[in-house]
């Protein structure tokens, strides 16, 4: 895993993101799957960071102090994902679809929806007053 401080070249907001490699963060970068989530923007780039440095005060406490983190942030989205796969539809690559025939004709549903999305929808539908939210998703393969 590798984390990177990224800079939103729009709105300039930085934000820190984990990446498996840094081959990853290229493949996922040219593959224009990288955004900024506070405006959207795919104009994000990796900002300067300070190196860790190990020194004579170094620990092990720290990078279990790291470990740790992550570990609470993947129960924190694995949690998520178990509520809104319980009390949520998923619909799929349908999910603009749906989303639209909801707003648009007043759908009666009684439970909120959730599937996949291209990022030009997601901001479609943002901008058609249509109140959508991207979850960060991954499938559970031992993470």
């Amino acid at each position: 895993m590798i984390k990177y401080n990224l800079l939103c070249k729009k709105c300039e907001l930085t934000f820190d993101s984990w990446f498996a490699s840094s081959k990853e963060y290229d493949k996922l970068k040219k593959k224009k799957l990288i955004n900024c989530h506070s405006c959207g923007s795919l104009k994000v780039e990796k900002n300067l960071m300070a190196p860790k440095l190990i020194s004579k005060n170094f620990s092990h406490r720290d990078e279990k102090n790291d470990l740790t983190k992550y570990q609470k942030i993947k129960k924190t989205i694995n949690e998520y994902q178990k509520f809104i796969k319980n009390n949520f539809d998923y619909v799929g690559e349908n999910f603009t679809y749906e989303a639209r025939s909801i707003h648009y004709e007043k759908k009666k549903n009684n439970k909120g929806i959730y599937g996949t999305v291209s990022k030009q929808d997601l901001k479609e539908l943002k901008e058609e007053g249509i109140d959508v939210q991207l979850v960060p998703w991954f499938e559970n393969k031992n993470n």
